[in-house]
């Protein structure tokens, strides 16, 4: 195992130590997040926790959490959320997130809008001063207004990248929509930028997550850190 690998297990297991017995559990997507919920379900299988049930915010994920024996739900039956355990593509000194990376940003915003307290987890090379320091924002757009949003994040002074698979096929997101990269430089007003975005039609949602972060659990300079 890496490294990079070694810090991901560590602050995800860390993540999963806040589970307890009777929550309402929202699991997150991302190679950091997957090892928060494989501590949950060996913590599950003992009988360390019990009483659970969780909510996937991806096929992917929903897959992982079948694999494991973990009890599933929805908001049909849950409408709120004790705690959510995700990952992140970056993370500024505020604790907003730009999430996405994975193509998962729509049902990861609703679950963490959902959720009373949202742990995000990351190895220390997701840490920045400010957003789109490292990272292009991901916005998730119907195909029908592909064009048109575009040139409106243009507009906003975003380079845009449609996303591709490796095989040069468009990305589909779970709910069948394509996502926008769209590289605005370092943000200096994320909120005013998370507006923009969720006033355009054509726009489902976008990987700014704005004051939804209650806990950081990340590494830096080898040490683990927990930041609120």
């Amino acid at each position: 195992m890496t490294k990079e690998e070694e810090q991901k297990k560590l602050v995800g297991e860390k993540a999963a130590l806040y589970v307890k017995s009777n929550m309402i559990i929202g699991l997150g997507t991302g190679s950091t997040a997957y090892y928060a919920t494989l501590k949950i379900g060996e913590l599950y299988k003992n009988g360390i926790i019990e009483n659970i049930n969780c909510i996937p915010s991806s096929i992917h994920t929903e897959n992982l959490a079948k694999e494991l024996g973990l009890p599933l739900t929805d908001f049909n039956l849950h409408q709120e959320i004790d705690i959510t355990i995700d990952g992140a593509d970056e993370i500024d000194e505020s604790l907003n997130l730009i999430k996405g990376g994975g193509g998962a940003l729509l049902r990861e915003k609703v679950i963490a809008q959902a959720s009373k307290r949202l742990i995000i987890v990351a190895d220390e090379s997701k840490l920045s001063e400010k957003l789109g320091t490292k990272w292009a924002v991901p916005i998730e757009v119907i195909p029908f207004a592909v064009g048109v949003e575009t040139k409106y994040l243009q507009s906003l002074g975003a380079k845009v990248e449609l996303r591709k698979n490796k095989n040069g096929e468009i990305y589909i997101t779970d709910e069948n929509n394509f996502i926008l990269d769209s590289d605005f430089g370092v943000i200096k007003n994320p909120g005013q930028l998370e507006f923009l975005l969720n006033r355009r039609a054509g726009i489902v949602e976008n990987g700014m997550f704005i004051g939804l972060t209650n806990r950081v659990i990340a590494i830096k300079n080898n040490e683990l850190l927990e930041l609120t």
